[in-house]
């Protein structure tokens, strides 16, 4: 079988707080720097987000932290898709920050996190924010951060919230200040397997699991370290499609509710990425597929 479609619609669609997205969707970190760390190409960066949109791409995630010395994935986003599409999503997180020379700063205190939110909007150019995810870096409380969220929501600054790198308590802790419209954490085939209950009682509450990393392996990006499983490189022989490709077939085949967001700032790439929404794996590459992911640690 080969991927002849190429359209986001093509995988399916999942409601994300009152909107309802293409389960394939984009992510906007690979747009600012090319993987020797120097500046990216502004006209590319601008087509591939355009390009994405043709597609059927109406989730984009991203933030202001997103940014290299001479780019900004927000003001990217804004220069390529302003005015936007009524049915684009675009969710940014909060929480982390970094100072103008790319210095991560120490996780914003309740208080900072308007600003942050308010530096959003500003980059985008936008009134208000679809979703603003709660990024956490370790295991405390998150009720003074979230409920600070929660009241720019109220004020009409931000219309829904999720959480990002979270353990299962952070989410249920979450969910008694306000809805939870997602959780995003780093997962995918045979990497971090310790997130696949969290997506299933995730599943059960009807929020959306967005993994990042979804294209790694032992926590490094398949693409870019060019190390694969065998039996992955197998069944994408088996397709005529790449490594790739399978990896987010199998990310959007695991629950209903998982929603990827591959990022690249190649056009070809991009359009992979979307065509792997139309990839149908077959009963056994599913089977051997879960069982190199119940074989990971």
């Amino acid at each position: 079988m080969t991927i002849d479609t190429v359209d986001a619609a093509a995988a399916g669609t999942w409601q994300l707080g009152d909107r309802v997205v293409n389960r394939i969707g984009f992510g906007a970190m690979r747009l600012t720097a090319n993987a020797d760390g120097s500046p990216s190409d502004r006209d590319r960066a601008v087509a591939v987000l355009r390009r994405a949109v043709e597609l059927g791409v109406n989730h984009i995630d991203t933030a202001a932290f997103y940014f290299s010395p001479l780019r900004s994935a927000n003001e990217l986003i804004n220069r390529a898709l302003s005015p936007y599409p009524e049915d684009l999503v675009i969710v940014t997180k909060v929480g982390p920050g970094k100072d103008p020379s790319g210095q991560w700063l120490p996780m914003a205190r309740p208080d900072q996190l308007r600003g942050q939110v308010e530096e959003n909007l500003r980059q985008l150019g936008r009134d208000h924010l679809d979703v603003v995810n709660l990024r956490v870096y370790g295991p405390e409380p998150l009720a003074e951060h979230f409920g600070a969220l929660a009241e720019l929501r109220d004020a009409g600054l931000i219309r829904h919230l999720g959480v990002s790198a979270v353990t299962p308590h952070q989410v249920t802790e979450a969910r008694t200040i306000a809805p939870v419209v997602c959780v995003q954490n780093s997962w995918s085939l045979g990497y971090r397997r310790s997130n696949d209950a969290l997506i299933r009682d995730c599943a059960a509450h009807g929020t959306a699991f967005v993994p990042f990393f979804s294209l790694a392996t032992s926590g490094r990006e398949a693409g870019a370290s060019g190390d694969e499983h065998d039996e992955v490189r197998a069944v994408a022989r088996a397709h005529g499609v790449t490594p790739a490709q399978v990896r987010l077939a199998w990310t959007l085949h695991r629950s209903p509710n998982v929603l990827a967001i591959p990022g690249t700032g190649n056009p070809a790439h991009l359009e992979q990425n979307v065509a792997a929404g139309a990839l149908r794996l077959t009963d056994d590459d599913l089977s051997r597929l879960d069982a190199l992911h119940e074989s990971a640690g």
